[in-house]
């Protein structure tokens, strides 16, 4: 055989494997389409230029085909760095951020403005329609303080979802940073786990993506092939019972608890640092994360 004879054989492959590959997402496309998908992003895929960008293509394409984005994002490294840079002191109570007068006003300018316009101009970037909101805006995260111990941390006590159904209807992608407001118009600092969970409950979504750095719910913390693929609420429970959960991953499930038990289907504990994790995780049987269902 030929040279030139064996290229075109084997671009021929190569196009029906891409066919294929198309006609095996074809299901999951036609399952999602129309149905909303609330994704929590941060971590590992927030810092990292290339990982951002390739986060960004999959929610485009997302959108593109019909499903309906929710992004609701946090931004540790990026409010570490303000504050560094202020000489304000961090401090962690129980793993998280105690916020007092002056640091809320940071924090929400450095999520509702810094982080969440990034975000906003990286989906324009590349073609995406999207509009960045506060928790604030609309009286979207409704909270309360959480203790007098962690001062302007917030705890959610109602999410008003007309603003992000709006949005949805036209077509745009709601970008969200995790701030909270109380009936007196106090910003509040809130987990942006809890905050994306119970967005994602509110609005009946089909799918919550919790995309962090680590693989997922794993039988040995040191084993990253010792994925749990699959668990119910009652089994995670257990898990936090027994210790069995360690450090960030507690939080994580926590909210995840509480938001199926307040109407969540399911929801999946994906790693960020892998390239187009979202994508294998909707469009191929096996799934790549936890998945963690009623």
């Amino acid at each position: 055989m030929k040279k030139s004879e064996m290229t075109n054989k084997m671009a021929t492959i190569n196009i029906r494997q891409r066919v294929e590959i198309l006609l095996d997402g074809l299901l999951y496309m036609r399952k999602y389409a129309g149905r909303t998908i609330v994704i929590k992003y941060g971590g590992n895929a927030m810092v990292n230029e290339e990982l951002k960008t390739s986060v960004m293509r999959d929610l485009y394409l997302l959108q593109t085909i019909g499903m309906k984005i929710v992004l609701v994002h946090g931004g540790g490294p990026a409010i570490d760095q303000a504050m560094s840079r202020l000489n304000k002191p961090t401090k962690f109570i129980d793993g998280l951020r105690y916020t007092d007068g002056d640091d809320i006003q940071i924090i929400n300018a450095v999520l509702s403005g810094q982080v969440n316009k990034s975000l906003v101009a990286d989906l324009h970037k590349i073609g995406a329609r999207a509009i960045g909101l506060s928790g604030a805006d609309g009286h979207l995260i409704q909270t309360k303080q959480l203790s007098t111990e962690l001062g302007y941390v917030g705890k959610i006590s109602k999410i008003d979802a007309e603003a992000i159904k709006l949005l949805l209807n036209a077509n745009y992608i709601p970008v969200i940073a995790s701030i909270g407001i109380d009936d007196r118009g106090q910003l509040y600092n809130v987990n942006a786990d809890t905050a994306a969970s119970e967005i994602a409950a509110a609005l009946n979504a089909e799918q919550f993506i919790l995309m962090t750095d680590v693989r997922g719910i794993l039988r040995d913390i040191k084993d990253p092939d010792s994925l749990y693929h699959e668990l119910s609420v009652d089994q995670v429970q257990q898990m936090l019972g027994s210790g069995a959960l360690k450090g960030g991953m507690i939080p994580k499930i926590r909210a995840i608890i509480a938001a199926i038990n307040n109407g969540l289907k399911e929801a999946v504990i994906l790693d960020g640092r892998v390239e187009h994790s979202i994508l294998l995780e909707l469009f191929s049987t096996e799934g790549y994360g936890s998945l963690i269902t009623q």
